[in-house]
């Protein structure tokens, strides 16, 4: 008879959360796995939780997962017997529809700790980290280069087509833009100047005459160089134009893990950060329990937030009322977002808000923020008692293509001013101008009244000890500190799997 394994293992193993947890995401979320050709498959239900088990013991290796199919207990209990290959497992870790399986999982999870009365759905604290990818740290293609090298190239290639009509070598051609060549017009280019080098060789085969043949080789040692330099044009074009591709709105790229982006990583003792090739991770937490998570390939978290909310909404839960995240997601757009698009609280802090709680700031007579202001006449009063006055609307787009409003003031006369080389860097003959975003301004009016309040302040208090633990878990305990794929889409999993792995962990204890 075969060896119920069950009895082997305590009351609270951790085995016993992967099965019931995986159990419960509904048998619809496995229908994209099943095949009807071919050899039966191994169940993915069975998959996902030999995985899971094995990211909970630390163990991301496919070989190592194998191999602890043999000789751990609660591994042999979850797989029924059966041991898959380390390439089975690899291939099923990294396929697309695992993604959804992932997600059923958190909110399956969710779901559970509702029922335990864990978490109190009240707020969710959203913060991100970077890990390093898969990849070679001097493999990177800068995109400041890369524009440099395609300008350099599109001077080079007009050069020398205006080197071609001046030859007369080949007729003029009807190009796009006069700015620049593009990829077809060089290949033209090319095949019209290989046109010219194939007749010279013709004429070469046909003549008798030695000096004749001579000259004519003579003749086609120009054509031949230009062919060759407009080849090599044509080639860094393509790749060049394959590079833009793969920046989208990024800065680097690595080049083998093209998806990673060059990040700042606070991985040293110092603090100091290095640049590697990483993700930069998306987590929103409760009680210190992952409930939601997104990968981004850009490194700051300002223009992540609204995507990542979205991404909450759409495949994982509602938003709760309070949004809780640290100064670095503080900015108009977000805010704006968060309360009137969204109708939620935004517990957000913004980059000056610690430093304008200080006695120092409060009492800089050169800041604005202290200067007075008479709503009446619009106007406000520098230290040396001269009024700005508003001048006219500026609108400005940062390069999301986000519009901010400002209102431009300028002093009446800033000449003579005993404060002149403290209050403003304007050239000498020019007066002091500053600049109010009035949205802004009551943006920061609202979160200074929100963290002012008893509940909402200890709402945002939590945030420090939600939701850093989980990182600090996910890095030290669980040591997962580097991805072991490449490609985004296949991160994601992987990134998946751990932070559940954190969550089973965390539950189980």
């Amino acid at each position: 008879l075969p060896l119920d394994l069950e009895v082997k293992l305590q009351n609270n193993d951790i085995a016993f959360h992967i099965h019931h947890l995986v159990e419960s995401i509904p048998h619809e979320a496995f229908e994209p796995f099943l095949r009807n050709e071919g050899c039966p498959a191994y169940h993915p239900r069975m998959m996902l939780k030999i995985i899971l088990c094995a990211y909970t013991q630390s163990i991301f290796s496919g070989r190592k997962i194998e191999a602890l199919l043999k000789d751990s207990i609660r591994m042999m209990w979850l797989a029924q017997g059966y041991e898959p290959s380390y390439r089975t497992i690899n291939r099923f870790r990294i396929q697309p529809e695992v993604k959804d399986l992932i997600r059923q999982c958190f909110v399956q999870f969710r779901c559970q700790l509702i029922e335990a009365k864990l978490i109190d759905q009240e707020a969710i604290f959203i913060d991100g980290t970077k890990i390093e990818a898969n990849a070679n740290k001097f493999t990177f293609v800068w995109k400041k280069n890369i524009e440099k090298y395609h300008q350099n190239l599109i001077e080079k290639s007009n050069q020398l087509y205006n080197e071609l009509l001046e030859s007369e070598i080949i007729p003029e051609i009807q190009r796009e833009s006069d700015e620049q060549l593009s990829l077809e017009e060089l290949a033209q280019l090319v095949q019209k100047v290989d046109d010219v080098v194939t007749e010279y060789d013709k004429q070469i085969e046909t003549s008798s005459d030695v000096l004749e043949r001579k000259a004519l080789r003579n003749k086609r040692k120009y054509p031949k160089q230009l062919r060759k330099q407009l080849i090599d044009f044509v080639l860094r074009k393509q790749k060049y134009e394959r590079d833009f591709e793969i920046f989208g709105t990024r800065n680097s790229y690595s080049k083998t893990d093209s998806d990673a982006t060059f990040m700042r990583m606070k991985d040293d003792y110092m603090q100091n950060g290095q640049l590697k090739a990483g993700y930069n991770v998306q987590i929103a937490t409760e009680g210190q329990y992952t409930l939601a998570y997104s990968i981004y390939t850009n490194p700051t978290d300002t223009r992540t937030l609204i995507p990542f909310l979205d991404e909450i909404e759409q495949h994982y839960f509602e938003l709760p009322k309070h949004i809780v995240a640290d100064a670095g997601y503080g900015s108009e757009q977000n805010f704006h977002d968060i309360l009137s698009n969204r109708k939620r609280e935004a517990l957000i802090t913004y980059s000056m808000y610690l430093k304008e709680q200080k006695k120092k700031y409060k009492q800089n007579i050169f800041n604005p923020d202290n200067w007075k202001y008479d709503e009446e006449t619009d106007t406000y009063t520098c230290p040396n008692q001269k009024r700005l006055e508003f001048q006219y609307y500026s609108v400005r787009n940062d390069r999301t293509g986000f519009q901010r409003k400002l209102k431009i003031y300028e002093c009446e006369d800033c000449s003579g001013c005993p404060f002149r080389s403290s209050c403003t860097k304007a050239k000498e003959g020019n007066n002091r101008k500053l600049m109010v975003n009035e949205k802004w301004e009551q943006q920061k009016e609202y979160v200074r009244a929100k963290l002012s309040e008893e509940k909402t302040s200890a709402i945002y208090r939590r945030r420090k000890i939600d939701v850093e633990p989980v990182f600090g878990f996910l890095k030290a305990n669980l040591r997962f500190t580097r991805f072991s794929v490449r490609g985004k889409s296949k991160v994601e999993n992987e990134m998946g799997l751990a932070l559940m792995a954190v969550n089973l962990r965390k539950f189980t204890a």
